[in-house]
């Protein structure tokens, strides 16, 4: 499969789950707040594909945040079904798909972050870089959470949804763990693919 192939078939299924995320979702409020930054990241990755293309990887798991995003605005994070099931089945205290949302807040973003630093930045593959960019995934969550308790004084009661606490004082704290933990995980994961990937597109890191 070529590139050009491969962008096509990730920009055919991200508008196909994007069609069906709008159809009477659980309300359009919440779909709006939660779809929000897919909204924002599909322009700038168009605009930006001819002067700055990413590796295949990233638009990738881009896609992949995407989609987690516009299930989550579909059904709302405390009730996406698969996971009402795995609550109801292993008898677990909550509704885990948002726990999941929050490590690809950070998986995602780590990627991002470490392709835009090494291309842009003196940066080099090694302690600093996998500091910084984890340090720049957690500011990320931090900034969300900030988001959610201002929409939360702005909208009231409206906002229950979209906060997806589900009863737990300490869900702030686990998002942001989480988070730090996905930034981690993906580094260690994905740092040689990232870098294979890059040499391939010409992009040479000493």
């Amino acid at each position: 499969m070529s590139d050009r192939q491969y962008l096509s078939f990730l920009l055919f299924v991200l508008s196909v789950v994007f069609a069906w995320s709008a159809i009477r979702p659980h309300d359009y409020f919440t779909w709006y707040l939660e779809v929000f930054p897919v909204l924002i990241a599909l322009p700038l990755l168009v605009i930006t594909y001819r002067k700055f293309p990413l590796t295949n990887l990233l638009y990738g798991l881009i896609v992949v945040h995407m989609i987690i995003l516009m299930v989550g605005g579909h059904y709302t994070y405390a009730e996406m079904p698969l996971f009402s099931w795995l609550r109801d089945y292993y008898g677990w205290d909550r509704n885990y798909y948002d726990r999941l949302g929050h490590v690809a807040q950070g998986f995602v973003p780590a990627m991002v972050a470490r392709e835009i630093l090494l291309r842009t930045s003196p940066l080099k593959p090694g302690k600093w870089l996998f500091f910084i960019v984890v340090c720049i995934c957690l500011a990320i969550s931090a900034f969300y959470e900030f988001v959610e308790w201002w929409v939360a004084l702005a909208s009231g009661s409206d906002a229950v949804a979209f906060l997806a606490t589900q009863g737990d004082i300490w869900d702030t704290h686990w998002d942001m763990f989480l988070a730090f933990l996905g930034a981690i995980v993906a580094q260690l994961m994905l740092a040689k693919m990232h870098l294979r990937q890059m040499e391939r597109m010409h992009v040479y890191i000493d």
